[in-house]
């Protein structure tokens, strides 16, 4: 079955339904080669992604320039492929916490150098990552964005936030096109207040940490351990970046019990993670979900899950999305709701 593709207006380009994340293979995730990164890219431009989401500060502009690499690779293949479109992010390059480093000369060295390592004229679209809360409101921050656009140095900019209140803010904008946000069967408060809000605005809604780091995939245990540098040993709490970020916020005890739950109401009959991307995928103003993949087999199933849904595994999605909606209000709700 065909991966969906889906054309914010706001964007003006079609983007595949599933996008391939990218911060897994720059860093932050524990040793990836660059061997495996290729794989990882190739095997989802070969299922049928066409949405790539980077940002320059993955493995320091490593994940940016594999990205790039990939997209000549495609560019000289024969036959005919359709258009790839690569997001990257900005502002995580200077200290990201400081406002005062959100100068236009640091804007456009930013916007520059992922220029170079995307080895492209115009970037497709260019996001804020995660800025302090402070900026959202700072005009002269989106008033550089929209000269670089005029440029044509950027074709569109948009925002990765953390929090619903951000994106709330950033909906103000009369040229914004995109809010990246964690959304997930464990994150359901951007359905309730950013999603209708970004729909009626012709928004993107790119819904990111889809598999809530992994936990979403149903693999892990009380006993499971990651690399000392992979994300989900050093930031459980907080201690490196918004903790969520990791597990999509969700203690990471609490959230396996969330999982036991979901599996038992899809009775084994479709694997979680493809119910949890084409639940995400279902709701009425979601453009796009960007799963990362620690290998190309990976890749592959993700992409298989932006496919239209059949009836029959319409009724399962059904039944999933009861159980979703449950399980967050009787195990989560009370400690992401308020914080996210």
């Amino acid at each position: 079955m065909s991966l969906q593709y889906r054309t914010p207006s706001r964007l003006g380009r079609p983007l595949s339904v599933i996008g391939q994340g990218c911060w897994q293979i720059g860093a932050d995730w524990g040793d990836v080669s660059d061997e495996s990164a290729n794989a990882v890219l190739d095997a989802a431009r070969e299922a049928g992604v066409t949405f790539f989401d980077t940002a320059d500060v993955y493995g320091d502009g490593r994940s940016e320039r594999l990205v790039g690499q990939m997209r000549q690779r495609a560019a000289s293949a024969e036959g005919p492929s359709a258009p790839l479109f690569v997001a990257t992010k900005a502002s995580r390059r200077a200290d990201p916490f400081a406002p005062e480093s959100f100068t236009e000369e640091n804007l456009r060295a930013w916007v520059e150098r992922s220029r170079q390592n995307l080895a492209t004229d115009t970037l497709d679209l260019v996001q804020l990552h995660c800025p302090p809360p402070a900026i959202y409101r700072d005009d002269q921050v989106f008033d550089v964005l929209d000269t670089l656009a005029e440029e044509k140095k950027i074709a569109a900019w948009g925002v990765s936030v953390e929090t619903c209140e951000e994106a709330l803010i950033s909906l103000e904008r009369e040229h914004l096109a995109s809010i990246q946000i964690i959304l997930n069967p464990f994150r359901l408060k951007p359905l309730e207040q950013v999603v209708p809000r970004a729909r009626e605005k012709d928004v993107a809604i790119i819904a990111r940490v889809p598999l809530a780091s992994g936990l979403l995939t149903g693999k892990f245990s009380a006993d499971t351990t990651f690399a000392a540098d992979d994300h989900r040993s050093f930031n459980r709490h907080g201690e490196a970046f918004d903790q969520g970020e990791t597990f999509a916020g969700v203690e990471y005890e609490l959230g396996l019990e969330a999982v036991a739950r979901l599996e038992h109401a899809l009775r084994w009959e479709m694997p979680l993670p493809e119910a949890s991307l084409r639940w995400i995928l279902a709701q009425d103003g979601v453009t796009a979900a960007i799963p990362g993949a620690s290998n190309g087999e990976q890749a592959r199933r993700n992409a298989a899950a932006g496919s239209v849904a059949t009836d029959e595994q319409q009724q399962i999605l059904d039944r999933f999305d009861e159980a979703v909606r449950e399980t967050y209000d009787e195990l989560l709700r009370e400690s992401i709701h308020p914080r996210w």
